[in-house]
């Protein structure tokens, strides 16, 4: 039975889980909620979360009576904030506070593991086996069996009042099995006697049933399975700890100004408009803009990226960069949950909680895996006893085959590799919004650059200086910015900024006019002074020499606009202004080429200009003249050739084709629109990047695949050994919370992503 889909728009929440186990429980959480009229959920075991999207009459408290009926708790986690670190004694922040849960774990793991070493050593080795060893033996399995057993006995009665079974119910039944038919030996078979000797051995061998004892598989199964447990529940905290890293980025308090004075508040209590100091060294406490001061901001921490970034009043900042120079006055412009910072955790919460189709076929396998096992484990015990009529045997293969085949590590082994890959993205500024994009990035095959923004700076830059002979290159850079310093074309901008970077303070023009279409003409330390196309030349009945010309046909065929100079009555050189391509665009081309993708290059500008740039960085592919609604036209059109397409962008023209591809990357130093848009978002505006993330994808698709092969793999082995009696219960529980543990280890090394 599924659930209803409703028209009306969906709410969601994300309720936190408590009292999972293993995966079987998630599925089966799962399933209860998606059993609900207009509810979707998806329960995630590694993350302990649930997300729901629900529609109609359903409420919040309606799916959390939903959970608590199955067994488990549900409440809505409060929003994230982060805690103030407490400091050690030299001022450095200290070790983050013990987690109350692992450590209760870690105390009943080492109390089982004193007290079951002894059991396991005398019920193995023979000659340590003095006369009623076994009485001391029973009285240190018990407490393991009983006590540290309690919790999978405590969550395998809840399950079973619930019509369910979980692999606690295999742990539960497979070690009270053992040590009730230890007591049954001890106290009504022939295993209490004095002088009774014990052998061991990897597989079954055939015994006097009533003389077979079980203590060591009661005690040593236990703590196996707790010392998987207690590894599992340390890597996963591990695994988690990029987000509560990403949490913890941001500043505590900050100095707010009120009436002209400095007031330091919580920067919870910050307000959109409220302006606030930023000394050298302290962390911006919000998204804001630069209103007074000058300095070089630290983004490593947040981007990857090593170099400080110069800022001045204007400039945009980010909350948890680092002020690293001078003193800024910041305005706040987003606060709480709307910063970068914020946002940036939100989408690796999201795409950890989330499920790739392969964990989708590993949930339902779990589900109906525990079922399937009780069944397999009487019929290996029927089995034996018919073929064998050895009772000790065939309790002894169905005990393994309850034991070792518990779904763990297929339940872990999407999750925690999920975890660790968007985690270890988010701390080099790669934001990978679902599992589901790692498999599109198997598949891509094309990449399309967008030009503006993307491969290049986005901005015009100055790219080129050619004087006529005999005129000064410093000195016609400087009359033609002095001049194009008081208008606000961009072109305009461009030439001015590199003439004040050369020159220093620029002449005040006189006479100043700006002539549309053509160009500025004003008068500028005694020079009549005129800068723009050849027509504005061509009306004062001025012409090109034969070098000049050549100048300006050479920067128009590479796509860049041709500036004219001209002062009293002469033309004097020509200025080339072009979008600059970034320093990084080629390198960055070149890995995308690596990794086997054809780069196209997507753009709204004319052909020379989009070659131009497409020869600059290696690019063979260009699709030029595009109009900004026409760009998810031309991803389909390569789509429907048969390609798989990523695409690149920034801006809001982009936002259509970003979602039209199969895979979307969003420059975030782009719109919120692209932002939305995409499937990954790559924080700084670094086309390398780009790379970065598509080889962290795949990496982490590679790494999930191989957790669930080996995952799949042990189970499908393990199961028929087990049965044929050819592995002794004890050790295949440690064969079970080993491979739980195989799969999180595994997962971990995502961590070392370079």
């Amino acid at each position: 039975m599924t659930s209803t889909v409703h028209d009306g728009p969906l709410e969601a929440v994300e309720l936190t889980i408590g009292g999972m186990t293993c995966a079987s429980c998630a599925a089966r959480i799962e399933k209860k909620l998606n059993r609900m009229d207009g509810v979707q959920a998806t329960v995630n075991y590694a993350t302990e979360k649930a997300r729901v999207s629900y529609s109609g009459d359903v409420q919040v408290a309606d799916l959390i009576a939903t959970v608590v009926r199955t067994g488990y708790t549900a409440e809505e986690p409060p929003p994230p904030q982060p805690e103030p670190q407490p400091e050690a004694a030299d001022g450095a922040p200290a070790a983050s506070a013990p987690d109350p849960e692992l450590a209760a774990l870690r105390r009943r793991l080492l109390v089982c593991a004193a007290l079951a070493l002894p059991v396991v050593l005398l019920s193995m080795v023979a000659a340590l086996q003095f006369d009623n060893w076994q009485w001391l033996a029973l009285t240190l399995a018990a407490p393991v069996a009983v006590w540290g057993a309690l919790p999978f006995h405590r969550a395998a009665w809840t399950n079973a009042r619930h019509g369910a079974a979980t692999m606690d119910t295999l742990v539960s039944v497979g070690t009270l099995a053992a040590f009730a038919w230890s007591l049954w030996a001890l106290f009504l078979g022939n295993a209490g006697m004095p002088g009774m000797r014990h052998g061991f051995d990897l597989t079954i061998s055939r015994t006097d049933g009533s003389s077979a004892l079980y203590l060591e598989v009661a005690a040593g199964v236990v703590t196996f399975i707790l010392l998987g447990r207690y590894l599992e529940a340390r890597s996963k905290r591990k695994a988690g700890a990029a987000l509560k890293a990403l949490m913890e980025l941001g500043a505590k308090d900050v100095a707010v100004l009120r009436g002209g004075r400095e007031v330091r508040i919580p920067v919870g209590s910050l307000a959109v408009g409220d302006r606030f100091v930023v000394r050298p060294g302290e962390k911006i406490a919000t998204d804001g803009t630069v209103v007074e001061g000058s300095s070089a901001v630290d983004a490593a921490l947040l981007t990857g990226e090593s170099v400080p970034v110069e800022v001045s009043v204007g400039d945009t900042v980010t909350g948890a960069t680092v002020n690293t120079s001078g003193r800024l006055v910041v305005e706040a412009a987003r606060v709480g949950a709307d910063t970068r910072l914020a946002r940036m955790a939100r989408l690796v919460e999201d795409a950890q909680n989330g499920k790739a189709e392969v964990q989708r076929l590993a949930d339902r396998i779990s589900g109906v895996f525990v079922p399937v096992v009780l069944l397999l484990a009487l019929g290996t015990w029927v089995t034996w006893m018919l073929v064998s009529d050895d009772p000790a045997a065939a309790f002894t293969a169905a005990v393994a085959v309850l034991i070792i085949a518990c779904p763990c590590a297929l339940g872990l082994a999407t999750p925690t590799a999920l975890m660790v890959g968007t985690g270890r993205g988010a701390q080099l500024g790669i934001l990978i919004k679902g599992p589901e994009v790692l498999e599109s990035t198997r598949r891509v095959d094309t990449v399309v650059l967008d030009k503006t923004g993307t491969v290049t700076t986005g901005r015009m830059a100055l790219t080129g200086v050619h004087p006529a002979p005999g005129v000064d290159a410093g000195e016609l850079l400087r009359l033609a910015g002095a001049l194009e310093d008081a208008s606000e074309h961009p072109v305009a901008r461009a030439v001015a900024a590199e003439a004040a970077r050369q020159a220093g303070a620029l002449p005040v023009p006189e006479g100043f006019a700006n002539l549309a279409g053509l160009g500025v003409q004003g008068v500028v330390e005694g020079r009549a002074v005129l800068v723009g196309r050849e027509r504005l030349l061509a009306d004062w009945s001025i012409t090109l020499p034969p070098g000049l010309a050549e100048a300006k046909a050479a920067a128009e065929a590479q796509g860049a606009t041709a500036v004219l100079v001209a002062w009293d009555g002469a033309a004097r050189g020509v200025l080339t202004v072009a979008d600059a391509v970034k320093e990084t665009s080629a390198e960055a081309v070149a890995r995308l080429r690596a990794l086997g993708l054809t780069p196209v290059l997507l753009t709204g500008d004319n052909k020379a200009v989009a070659e131009a740039v497409a020869r600059e960085v290696g690019i063979d592919e260009v699709i030029a003249e595009v109009l900004p609604q026409d760009k998810a036209e031309v991803v389909r059109g390569l789509q429907e050739r048969g390609r798989t397409v990523a695409m690149v962008g920034d801006g809001v023209n982009d936002a259509a084709a970003l979602a039209q591809a199969d895979l979307g990357l969003a420059m975030g130093t782009g719109t919120d629109a692209a932002i939305e848009a995409a499937d990954l978002t790559l924080v700084r505006g670094d086309l390398r990047v780009a790379a970065d993330a598509i080889r962290l994808s795949r990496r982490t698709l590679g790494i999930i695949k191989g957790n669930l092969f080996w995952a799949f793999g042990y189970n499908v082995a393990a199961l028929p050994l087990a049965a044929a009696g050819l592995l002794n219960p004890m050790i295949a529980g440690a064969a079970m919370a080993f491979s739980s543990v195989f799969v999180v280890t595994n997962s971990l090394r995502l961590r070392s992503f370079r």
